[in-house]
């Protein structure tokens, strides 16, 4: 054995206990799918479909005559804000039913006096629910039962 062949590049090994690696590292997709296959089907199992029904009615239509007894009006507005105003006097939550119970004991609100008191609300389109429910508890309240809603045709 010469003194080349011993010193040879190709013959040395420099490893400190292990045989060196030379593939490169793997990312392997088969469990990454399997788990999101789960999560998946669990999203699909788990998730509920409303489905929004919508009723097809057709507004009745009447042909008559005006009714003989004297109705008094009385005109609740409602706001886009949620304010009141009766006969175009601004009020409250609070004092709307006691001015309805007023203005419905100064009129006698019974059939046989011929009187009548007719509360209309009139609302705007995007008043809050809850402040046209609010004028109609304060009529219930004032024990008014003759409610009519305003509206107006389109152009």
């Amino acid at each position: 054995m010469s003194w080349l062949s011993l010193h040879s590049p190709s013959k040395r090994s420099f490893s400190l206990g292990s045989a060196p690696v030379s593939t490169e590292p793997e990312i392997n997709l088969i469990p990454f799918i399997d788990v999101l296959l789960v999560v998946l089907i669990f999203l699909m199992i788990s998730t509920t479909f409303t489905r929004y029904q919508e009723l097809a009615i057709t507004l009745p239509t009447a042909n008559g005559s005006e009714s003989v007894v004297n109705n008094k009006q009385v005109h609740i507005a409602v706001s886009r804000d949620g304010h009141f105003a009766i006969n175009g006097k601004v009020t409250d939550r609070i004092h709307l039913t006691s001015a309805l119970m007023q203005l419905s004991n100064e009129s006698g609100s019974t059939i046989e006096g011929g009187s009548i008191i007719q509360v209309n609300i009139d609302a705007d389109a995007r008043a809050p629910h809850q402040a046209v429910m609010s004028a109609l508890e304060a009529a219930r309240d004032a024990n008014l039962s003759n409610i009519v809603f305003s509206s107006q045709t389109k152009k």
